[in-house]
């Protein structure tokens, strides 16, 4: 069997939308590479079945409509190519290497793990490469795993988490593996769940994460928690800042990601008005993620 690779230039600002398309246009695997001091690339698979010439018109279509909205795109055009059966299994598999992040992580995909959940001083992350975002290979995603292994070194006891958004459930799995005692895990995409689910059970930890399929404002304020996860996009965390203040427990740890490296100053303004602190800042390719502080004496 043969398959199509399409590699296109891409941009930060608009590799999530060129993702989301080629994802929505049946994409078999979407991989964003840095590929300096060239411009990053994005590269898509697509089985042969599928039609190359409309491919290319829809994205043709689709960047046409990004520059009209004032978005910059690469002005290089997409490529395709053909790969077979093997050529296909060896780009896929090579473009998610096991990836050390922090002082005790290893994100691994299941052809790289090892029986016993470590590797030396690091614990595994066992992630299954799939529509879900999430695999620890974007700047977002290390960020935020960096800021949560932080979080839970510091805490005084382990606590209870809860990720919103949890995509592939990398954040969740890594904060059990890091030693929290149970994660709440949100996200309204059942493809989210699903790979959240698999992969829970890959590292064995299912039984301490909860997968539920709705966003935070079906929470209740009952019992904040003590550390939030949430790896999103701005406009949804500028959205969903009352929320984060009421889940956020007094004395406890927000940690932000997804953020252009330009929009962390509104991020953060914006988690200041109801009442966080700013704890740490840390911008990796271009993304910003964001650890607040909520303080003890507020309400």
């Amino acid at each position: 069997m043969a398959f199509w690779q399409l590699t296109l230039p891409t941009s930060p600002e608009t590799s999530d939308a060129l993702t989301n398309f080629l994802w929505e246009q049946g994409a078999l695997g979407v991989v964003e590479e840095e590929a300096p001091p060239a411009a990053p690339e994005l590269r898509a698979f697509f089985a042969d079945t599928a039609s190359s010439t409309r491919l290319l018109r829809a994205l043709c279509a689709y960047q046409s409509s990004l520059r009209s909205l004032g978005f910059m795109v690469a002005p290089a055009e997409p490529a395709l190519t053909v790969l077979h059966d093997g050529e296909w299994a060896s780009a896929w598999q090579l473009s998610f290497p096991a990836l050390e992040i922090g002082e005790r992580l290893l994100i691994v995909p299941p052809w790289e793990a090892r029986d016993g959940g470590t590797r030396g001083a690091r614990v595994q992350v066992i992630i299954e490469p799939a529509r879900a975002f999430g695999t620890g290979h974007h700047g977002s995603t290390e960020g935020c795993l960096r800021l949560l292994e932080d979080a839970l070194r510091s805490a005084a006891a382990p606590p209870h988490v809860l990720d919103i958004g949890t995509g592939t459930g990398i954040l969740a799995i890594a904060a059990v593996r890091l030693g929290a005692h149970h994660v709440l895990a949100l996200d309204v995409d059942p493809d989210a769940i699903g790979a959240a689910r698999l992969n829970a059970d890959r590292n064995g930890c299912a039984d301490r994460i909860a997968l539920e399929m709705h966003g935070p404002e079906e929470l209740s304020a009952a019992a904040p928690f003590r550390l939030v996860l949430a790896n999103l996009l701005t406009h949804t965390h500028l959205a969903f800042r009352s929320h984060y203040e009421r889940v956020t427990a007094p004395g406890g740890t927000l940690v932000l990601g997804g953020i252009l490296a330009d929009e962390a100053p509104q991020v953060t303004a914006a988690l200041e008005a109801v009442g966080f602190a700013l704890a740490a800042h840390l911008v990796i390719e271009g993304w910003a993620s964001l650890r607040f502080r909520r303080p003890s004496g507020r309400p």
